[in-house]
């Protein structure tokens, strides 16, 4: 190990449980190790799982909605004085530039002063029972009940704040709540978890565990103690996991995309192409909205497509601590590779090259500029998840539109237009369920809904509809004679 290696980090469940082995965390840019993070097998998730499942029978010890807010508080307020040292641990063991990780860090302390405000406003109606003569001499009211045990798998590329996303709403809706987190980052988790027990969270009520297989994981998502599953990560494995749900469970899930963009003739290139640029090669296009398709129209198509090449070839690519660094590593060398071979594919298919095209080493991929690749290529009917953007041609919006839709993602688009109609046209036929007009596909704020459709995912994400998700609606009908 380095010798700028964390310390071994154990697990976080509330028990004793016997390691199964490690995990080695390398830093994504140089493949250096950085830490080594103990594993558990069925043991210790059956030690997770009774932990949970004990915090959630015993009703008495609940935690009340007051004390719920306070330790969110805290935790909120312990983090912010802690954004330099987490942003520095998310660009060490995630590869994600420090500028934009800052950002990350920031917005989760944002997230958790949003879920430490969510049981303020979470109150229960009347249902009218005098509407009916058999309901006459009856009041009934709804309260909310935290739905139980929630499980969450989470990704690597926000290593922070998709742990909060997942986490903080539990806590919120006073669930115990169990969080796997991506094998390639687990250390932000890790700290985080060590940060809620600091502002004082039972250290039962939220665990973290790294599992020695994926089948321990499967176990760990679909054991008939678990409540409600939060599942953020590839189409495949989500959609599998939701097939194996006990009965009754319920589930989130957020799988990824590959985001269209319209541009309408005329727009300001000088305006949309930093923002395309930004919202395509941020984090190296490891965002499961990044701008990945943009339709121009066939008048300025070329010209925007040099734009963004020339935009691109700017961003200086290198290790993510450095404050210069616009664009680093992908998660894993593997990941290089396949980029490259996409984009190799779709040149050789009759895609124009118009920068980048090729590993600049072992961990990073120059960003990459392609003109109208064909329809058929991966690079169009696959989510890319690098730092490519590509831009085809249009003379009819309705056709680009159909393109933009042919997929069977759906997640976040957007249209850059300076005319009323077109962007009301255009949103209105977009299979998206969210539409960014004159802004980038991977805009969000962490407490406006976040959904996938199709094979994207299932549910809707963002603080307070994950929030909701985690509790029951109880109805109580009092008949007073």
């Amino acid at each position: 190990m380095t010798e700028d290696a964390d310390q071994y980090q154990t697990h976080r469940i509330a028990a004793e449980v016997r390691p199964a082995g490690s995990l080695e965390v390398l830093n994504p840019f140089n493949l250096h190790p950085i830490a080594t993070v103990d594993t558990v097998d069925l043991e210790g998730v059956e030690q997770a799982l009774a932990v949970a499942d004990a915090c959630y029978r015993q009703r008495d010890g609940w935690l009340p909605d007051f004390e719920r807010m306070a330790i969110l508080r805290r935790a909120a307020e312990l983090m912010a004085t802690r954004i330099e040292e987490l942003a520095l641990l998310i660009a060490r063991e995630g590869g994600k530039p420090l500028v934009d990780a800052r950002v990350e860090a920031e917005r989760a302390v944002d997230g958790l002063r949003c879920c430490a405000e969510l049981p303020r406003h979470s109150g229960g109606r009347e249902v009218p029972m005098q509407a009916t003569a058999a309901g006459a001499g009856r009041w009934a009211f709804s309260t909310h009940e935290p739905i139980g045990p929630v499980v969450a798998i989470s990704a690597f590329n926000h290593p922070l704040n998709l742990i909060v996303h997942q986490v903080a709403p539990a806590i919120a809706a006073g669930c115990p709540v169990i969080i796997k987190p991506a094998e390639d980052t687990p250390l932000s988790c890790l700290r985080f978890i060590d940060l809620l027990r600091e502002a004082g969270l039972p250290s039962a009520w939220a665990q973290a565990l790294v599992t020695d297989s994926p089948a321990t994981a499967e176990a760990l998502a679909t054991d008939p103690r678990v409540a409600f599953l939060s599942f953020i990560g590839s189409a495949r494995v989500g959609w599998h996991l939701r097939s194996r749900l006990a009965a009754g469970a319920r589930c989130a899930l957020e799988h990824g995309g590959a985001a269209p963009v319209l541009v309408d003739r005329g727009v300001d290139l000088q305006q949309v192409v930093p923002l395309l640029a930004k919202g395509g090669l941020y984090h190296a296009g490891q965002v499961c909205v990044s701008v990945q398709r943009v339709y121009a129209h066939q008048d300025q198509a070329l010209s925007l497509a040099q734009a963004l090449a020339e935009a691109a070839a700017g961003m200086q690519v290198d290790d993510p601590n450095l404050a210069e660094t616009a664009i680093g590593p992908l998660i894993r060398p593997a990941e290089v590779k396949r980029v490259d071979q996409w984009v190799r594919e779709a040149v050789g298919q009759g895609a124009t090259l118009l920068c980048g095209g090729e590993p600049l080493s072992r961990t990073c991929y120059a960003p990459t500029v392609l003109f109208d690749p064909p329809m058929t290529a991966k690079v169009s009917t696959q989510e890319l998840f690098g730092p490519v953007i590509c831009v085809y041609p249009y003379l009819e919006v309705d056709a680009a539109i159909e393109a933009a839709n042919a997929l069977p993602f759906a997640f976040q688009a957007s249209v850059f237009t300076r005319e009323l109609a077109y962007a009301r046209h255009a949103a209105s036929r977009l299979a998206a369920s969210a539409v960014m007009i004159n802004d980038h596909t991977a805009f969000r704020t962490d407490w406006m809904p976040f959904a996938g459709l199709r094979q994207s995912g299932l549910g809707t994400g963002g603080m307070p509809y994950t929030f909701e998700d985690m509790r029951i609606e109880k109805l109580v009908v009092w008949r007073a004679d």
